[in-house]
């Protein structure tokens, strides 16, 4: 449309550059859709808006607000589906939500999280040695073959996901690897507990915490710092479900995930899961290595101003991750036919130490919820799955919200909560866009 001379920006151009002034203009003083504005409304998302009476001021459309209209960069490397390309030094893939359609996350639909270089890959994998030592009576340097022969093998689903899983819904934005979902994986891992391998070396009465160091360096190339180091609790170590992993879903990690032996430390932040494991020193005190202390993966105590700039010293470190839901089925844009009226949906759903008690859905912008089918989880730590049916009442735009609920009671929040400046913790209640018809 031009007026005297200049051309207006359609609302759909307006969220794009200007999501506030998009939103006054489409819901007016009167906060809601109405006569032009809903016709404008409907047309950039491109299609009639059923529930429009429902939708919420201040939210823009999940079908705008993805970005540039040629969608997020992706990363096509040696062994993976399509990634969405968050960083290239270091490297960062995600993976899509529809990526983790499955029960069991399958090799090449790990994400990739790097923190320094690359290390190359060893000539023999089984000769790569782990040490402990630090607070235990007896250090050990242990062998992929050792770890494999000398203690109990294991096989469990486990989640493992990024601390800043959900960082790109914080609004003021924060600082790091804009993720959306997808910054999670359930593969099936095979190594051995981590309370084994420190039972061997005889943990002394001052052993509190652990500290963890990798073969990936720096990423500027300096040899006296490590790319990322860092420890958790001693009684997180001794979980049964912590563990030196040498396998993934029946075969060797791939390298950039890890290999040959990394650990895994369910419910609690990626960054824990150390990668090119070289050496667990035991301390009496909290590890202070690279990724550790300020704020790195820690969170306020009490609530901080959003935007404002903080050192962390009063925060606490991140330790459980927040309960969260994935659609696996339905990606956003999704067109259906017309006349379609039921819509099935699944997805998983976790929370970190605890288990997922229900997982919910609305199409009518959280007006009405329904219940979801949520199943056990196939071991601690693993993944729920879920699924159901949504009713449609016409064709037109549709926006598929879905929410979990922990076994605490504690559901996904309608707005990234605890503001921080490093934004861990954003799991908001998720949107999906469809077009019916």
């Amino acid at each position: 449309m031009t007026t005297f001379g200049k051309r207006e920006r359609s609302l759909a151009e307006l969220y794009a550059d200007d999501a506030e002034r998009a939103d006054a203009v489409a819901f007016g003083r009167r906060g809601a859709l109405k006569g032009a504005s809903l016709a404008a409304m409907g047309a950039a998302v491109g299609t009639a808006i059923p529930f429009a009476g429902t939708m919420p001021r201040g939210l823009i459309p999940a079908a705008l607000a993805q970005g540039a209209p040629a969608g997020p960069r992706m990363l096509e490397f040696p062994g993976k589906d399509p990634l969405i390309l968050l960083g290239d030094r270091p490297l960062v893939g995600e993976a899509p939500e529809t990526l983790l359609d499955d029960a069991v996350t399958p090799n090449n639909r790990i994400f990739i999280r790097n923190n320094g270089q690359i290390p190359e890959p060893p000539a023999d994998a089984d000769a790569w040695k782990v040490k402990v030592e630090g607070e235990v009576n007896t250090p050990l340097e242990l062998s992929v073959s050792e770890l494999r022969s000398r203690f109990p093998n294991v096989t469990l689903q486990l989640q493992m996901e990024c601390g800043g899983n959900g960082r790109s819904f914080y609004v003021p934005e924060t600082r790091g690897n804009q993720w959306g979902n997808g910054a999670i994986c359930n593969a099936a891992w095979t190594g051995v507990r981590l309370k084994d391998v420190l039972a061997a070396a005889g943990l002394k009465p001052s052993a509190r915490y652990t500290g963890h160091y990798g073969a990936d360096p720096h990423l500027s190339g300096a040899t006296d710092r490590a790319a990322i180091s860092r420890g958790m609790p001693i009684a997180k170590a001794m979980e049964e479900h912590t563990l030196i992993v040498f396998a993934v879903n029946g075969g060797p990690i791939p390298h950039i995930n890890g290999a040959p032996v990394r650990m895994i430390v369910p419910g609690w932040p990626g960054s824990l899961s150390q990668k090119w494991l070289t050496r667990i020193v035991i301390l009496d005190k909290p590890h202070t290595g690279q990724g550790m202390g300020g704020t790195s993966y820690r969170i306020p105590v009490t609530p901080i101003v959003p935007g404002s700039n903080n050192n962390g010293a009063t925060f606490t470190d991140m330790t459980s991750m927040p309960v969260r839901s994935v659609l696996t089925n339905l990606g956003n844009g999704s067109r259906l036919p017309a006349g379609t009226r039921q819509v099935p949906l699944r997805g998983a759903a976790w929370a970190g130490d605890d288990t997922v008690s229900a997982v919910h859905a609305s199409v009518d912008f959280g007006a009405t919820w329904s219940p979801m089918r949520v199943a056990a989880p196939a071991n601690k730590f693993a993944w729920q799955r879920w699924e159901g049916n949504v009713a449609l009442p016409s064709d037109g735009y549709f926006e598929v919200w879905y929410r979990a609920t922990d076994s605490r009671g504690r559901m996904q929040p309608h707005t990234a909560p605890n503001w921080n400046p490093q934004g861990y913790g954003g799991n908001p209640v998720s949107r999906a866009a469809i077009l019916v018809g």
